[in-house]
């Protein structure tokens, strides 16, 4: 599928350009903000060719593509307005809470620097590896040109911070970026560094070296860009576009320099000093937790918060011993990647696995992830358990990184301090999780995809030693149009572990469900959310419509029939509303269980991907049979 063809899937799916608030990307997702997450189509677009994973974390709607995330980004630019960022959207009146809302802030202000950043990062590392080992002096000028290459961002990195973050708070970012270089401001620096007193109209101010820093700028234009709706609400229309960054400039710089800025570096080395004194009392302990927790911290999105950490432990100590025990957790899940693609059969997964590893190793674990390793869980788990090891070695090691970057085997040069002290540590931390982890992963084993395939392509040669004199056989049509989910994956365990019985799942495209066979209806529930039929054979057919919509109390749902009616294949029985369940808040994935699945051999599922009604959908082989009951 082209990228230009994947966009429009995907800006279809998420409930179109006017359901979208904002719009960034990271290394492998587009993280967007929506207006009504109900209106996106998270079934459909986990279908959809291309996308690997969709998860909604921190108040975001974040679509997983892989490396490709640059090309279709910037594809939904050209399709679109969303990237537009002189439109004037609507802004959504839902925000995240608490940790949802602190993380999409985080998020939304790192994401579009990671890139650039782990270049740079890189080069720096390199750097260090060719001084340390006499290649290059520090003092020639060859040298000092590249590292002022890979040096500026960090240098500057408050003037990078002031666009992301007004980016994200609907800020000006040029009076941002004047106000963070106001902070660098040389002889600002030049106060700093002479120990000048310094007062603003008799206030004294406390001058720190906000070179690299993090929170101070966030906390500025954060205040900054309120200030600015203030203003623009206040001065007329034919003042406002020159006095409002008067007055921002004025009031911010002064209350950044007198409180902001002290604020947020003494929050920071807090932060820091707090990390490294857990590693000083236990590196290996704490290098095992980061090792183990770090993926976990991802799909949750929680590792967000952990970022400004680690760029803030570089800019006050000029190292940081926290990022590499989490360099184990990616190693890690890279060893479970490939152990599944050892162990499969399944050509399309042993391919996924393989090209899945290969990203992986560069830093980039959502493929083998989302892809591979969860959706199997023990490959999983068995990188929970290589990164643990991995991270406790790196810990008792002593690694330090001394530049920003993501994991992987291009950024290792970032490890290499001053007399590679730590590194030989982290390279056997990284080996022994990826080994422990394939090796975790091949002993374990895991519910390998092929033995499906061969139970499906089996079951006619079974099939008819089932079949005796008393069996009964049963095809089930679809009752609904809509996208097959496997049952495992309906959100609500009454149906996902199978005690309800066994059958199938459809994300409904057309509210309208039709009976399956001909039969009789033996259960019509008040609230009209669900219904049971029973065939002439003896089948019994629960259809529930979403999870948890019993709350509706019958809202939203039109009921057709009465118990004990006679149905034919194909009746009208219930009619619902998607758009408004969504809307209220439920999902509406409608399990399809054969409630006494015990009475057969067999339920085979017939079909993937897309299903339209009163297509084949299940077949019931070696039934007991009514009489039989």
């Amino acid at each position: 599928m082209s990228q230009e063809k994947l966009a429009k899937e995907i800006v279809e799916l998420v409930g179109g350009e006017k359901n979208v608030v904002s719009l960034v990307h990271c290394a492998t997702r587009l993280r967007f903000v929506l207006k009504d997450d109900a209106k996106a189509d998270k079934a459909k677009l986990e279908k959809t060719e291309g996308i690997i994973a969709v998860k909604e974390n921190g108040g975001q709607f974040q679509v997983v593509v892989g490396n490709k995330v640059p090309e279709v980004y910037n594809a939904i630019g050209q399709i679109s307005n969303i990237l537009d960022d002189s439109s004037e959207k609507e802004k959504s009146k839902k925000s995240a809470k608490g940790l949802g809302g602190i993380i999409d802030v985080i998020s939304s202000i790192f994401a579009p620097l990671l890139g650039v950043m782990a270049g740079a990062g890189i080069l720096k590392g390199l750097l260090l590896i060719a001084s340390n080992v006499g290649w290059l002096e520090t003092t020639e000028t060859t040298y000092k040109i590249l590292f002022a290459a890979a040096d500026s961002l960090f240098y500057f990195l408050p003037l990078l911070l002031a666009v992301t973050t007004a980016r994200k708070f609907q800020g000006n970012m040029f009076v941002a970026m004047t106000i963070a270089g106001a902070l660098i401001y040389p002889s600002i620096v030049t106060l700093k560094a002479e120990g000048t007193p310094t007062d603003f109209f008799g206030i004294p101010v406390i001058l720190m070296n906000y070179s690299s820093t993090v929170i101070p700028i966030i906390l500025a234009v954060i205040v900054m860009s309120k200030l600015e709706k203030f203003f623009n609400k206040v001065l007329h229309e034919s003042v406002k576009n020159f006095v409002t960054p008067l007055f921002l400039l004025v009031i911010m710089v002064p209350l950044t320099l007198l409180v902001f800025g002290p604020f947020g570096v003494y929050v920071g080395n807090a932060i820091a000093s707090g990390l490294v004194a857990a590693f000083g009392f236990s590196p290996l302990l704490a290098g095992a937790v980061m090792g183990a927790s770090w993926q976990l911290l991802v799909i949750f999105g929680i590792h967000w918060g952990l970022i400004p950490v680690f760029i803030n432990n570089v800019a006050v100590y000029g190292r940081d011993g926290v990022k590499p025990a989490a360099t184990a957790s990616i190693f890690a899940q890279t060893g479970a990647a490939f152990g599944v693609m050892l162990k499969t059969k399944n050509k399309k997964l042993k391919t996924l696995a393989g090209s899945s590893t290969l990203t992986a190793l560069f830093g980039i674990t959502e493929p083998a992830i989302y892809g591979v390793t969860l959706p199997l869980k023990r490959p999983f788990i068995a990188g929970v358990i290589g990164g643990a090891v991995g991270g406790a070695i790196i810990g008792q090691a002593g690694t330090q990184a001394f530049a920003s970057g993501a994991p992987g085997l291009l950024t290792l040069p970032i490890f290499y301090g001053p007399g590679g002290e730590g590194f030989p540590g982290l390279i056997l931390g990284i080996c022994v999780s990826f080994v422990v982890s394939a090796a975790l992963t091949y002993i374990m084993g895991f519910k390998d995809p092929v033995e499906e395939e061969e139970q499906e392509k089996s079951t006619e040669s079974i099939h008819p030693s089932v079949r005796t004199a008393d069996s009964v056989d049963q095809e089930v049509l679809s009752p609904i149009e809509g996208t097959i989910v496997e049952l495992s994956e309906v959100p609500d365990p009454a149906f996902s572990s199978g005690a309800m019985g066994k059958g199938i799942a459809i994300e409904p495209a057309v509210g309208r469900v039709v009976a399956p066979f001909d039969g009789t209806i033996t259960v019509a529930f008040k609230k009209k959310h669900a219904l049971a039929v029973v065939s002439d054979t003896g089948a019994e057919i629960l259809v529930h419509v979403g999870v948890d919509t019993v709350k509706l109390d019958g809202q939203h749902f039109t009921s057709h029939i009465q118990e004990g009616d006679r149905v034919k294949a194909g009746d009208l029985l219930l009619e619902f509303d998607i758009a408004a369940i969504k809307a209220a808040g439920y999902h509406t994935v409608t399990p399809i269980i054969v409630t006494n699945s015990a009475n057969y051999e067999e339920v085979v599922s017939l079909i993937t991907g897309q299903v339209r009604v009163q297509e084949p959908l299940l077949t019931l082989y070696g039934g007991k049979g009514q009489e039989q009951e």
